[in-house]
C-alpha cells in the first residue's frame, strides 16, 4: 500500500469518528439543562445564537482534538515509510521531577526523539517548566529531541511561549521546525511530501 493510500485511510476513518462523536453530542446536547441561557441573554446574546455557540463550542472541541491526533499519526506514518525501524510512542521516566512520572515520545528514529504538534496556542507559563523537564529527560537519555509544529501561533503571548521553547531545544542541541519548516522537514527527512498529499485530500473532500 503506497503512503498516499495510508494517509487517505487514515483520513477517511478519522472523518468517520469525528463525525460519529460529533453527531451523538449534539443529540445528548437536545437533553441538556439550558437554563444558562439567562446569562446569555442578559449579556446581549440571543437564546438561538447562545444555542449555536454552545453546539460549536462542542464541535471544535471534537474538532481540534481529532486534527492533533490525525496529522500526528499521518507524520508517523511518514517516518515509518522511510524508517522501517521508526518507534511509536515510546515512554521515558521522569528522573527529574516527581511530576508526570514519565514522558512521551511521539517518535523514535535511532536516537532522534520527535514530538509532534499540530498546533500549540498555550499561553501558560507553567508549560514551559515541564517541557524544559521533558526536554532535559530526553536529552539525559541519550536522545536528540525534535520538535514539529505544523502550525504556529495567531496571539503574541503564545508566540512568546513557542520562542521561549525553541530556546529550551537549542539549548540542549535540540531541533525546532514550525510552519512551512516543519513540512519542508518532513519532505526531506522522509522523501514524502505530506503537505501535498493532505491539500489533495482536503480537496477532493471538500470540492463542491
Amino acid at each position: 500500500m503506497t503512503i498516499e493510500k495510508k494517509i487517505l485511510d487514515l483520513a477517511n476513518t478519522y472523518s468517520q469518528n469525528l463525525k460519529k462523536k460529533i453527531n451523538e453530542r449534539v443529540a445528548e446536547m437536545e437533553g441538556d439543562d439550558n437554563s444558562h441561557y439567562l446569562i446569555y441573554r442578559v449579556l446581549g446574546i440571543a437564546i438561538k445564537e447562545g444555542k449555536m455557540i454552545d453546539v460549536y463550542q462542542n464541535k471544535g472541541r471534537f474538532l481540534y482534538k481529532y486534527a492533533g491526533s490525525f496529522l500526528e499519526e499521518a507524520t508517523i506514518l511518514c517516518f515509518e515509510e522511510k524508517f522501517e525501524h521508526a518507534q511509536r510512542k515510546i515512554k521515558i521516566p521522569n528522573k527529574i521531577g516527581k511530576r508526570p512520572k514519565t514522558f512521551e515520545i511521539d517518535c523514535l528514529v535511532d536516537n532522534e526523539a520527535y514530538e509532534i504538534k499540530w498546533r500549540d496556542a498555550t499561553t501558560d507559563g507553567d508549560h514551559i517548566t515541564k517541557e524544559h523537564t521533558r526536554v532535559q529527560n530526553i536529552k539525559n537519555a541519550g536522545y536528540k529531541p525534535i520538535r514539529i509544529m505544523f502550525y504556529y501561533p495567531n496571539r503574541a503571548q503564545a508566540i512568546r511561549i513557542q520562542e521561549t521553547l525553541k530556546t529550551v531545544y537549542t539549548g540542549v542541541n535540540g531541533e525546532y521546525y514550525f510552519g512551512d519548516g516543519a513540512w519542508n522537514f518532513i519532505k526531506k527527512e522522509t522523501g514524502v511530501d505530506l503537505l501535498n498529499i493532505l491539500e489533495k485530500i482536503a480537496n477532493n473532500k471538500t470540492k463542491k
